[in-house]
């Protein structure tokens, strides 16, 4: 194994670790109400969830993190654009390249053909 492989399994551990130790602390039930008091009474009806504090500890950090890489796939669409583009056009330009060096080819052997004919095949008469 690996010294990285053994690091990466370390930091897993350790964070697995902390959020035991997390869960086992915060075990305490809370109520969560979707509206204030006040405004509950106002609208007239208010949504209540029971739930460890570590739950809700944690999935506030999971919608963290999910908000945060949807923001930055947002963000980072326009140089993922444009190194699409720019692959696309190397591409063409790689083929575009290829296609003349073989029509160059073509000529060249042409133009071989003919020096050696004149070389080796038929003398010219004196």
């Amino acid at each position: 194994m690996t010294i990285l492989r053994f690091i990466k399994y370390l930091v897993l551990f350790l964070i697995a670790l902390k959020l035991l130790t997390l869960a086992l602390a915060n075990r305490d039930t809370v109520t969560l109400t979707l509206l204030p008091e006040d405004m509950a009474a106002l609208v007239g009806f208010n949504h209540a969830v029971e739930m460890p504090l570590y739950l809700v500890i944690l999935i506030g950090v999971g919608v963290g993190l999910l908000v945060g890489f949807i923001w930055e796939w947002i963000r980072e669409y326009r140089h993922r654009a444009e190194a699409s583009r720019a692959r696309a056009e190397a591409k063409r330009l790689q083929a575009e390249l290829g296609r003349k060096a073989d029509s160059q080819r073509g000529e060249g052997a042409d133009v071989l053909a003919l020096l050696d004919e004149g070389k080796g095949g038929a003398q010219p008469a004196r």
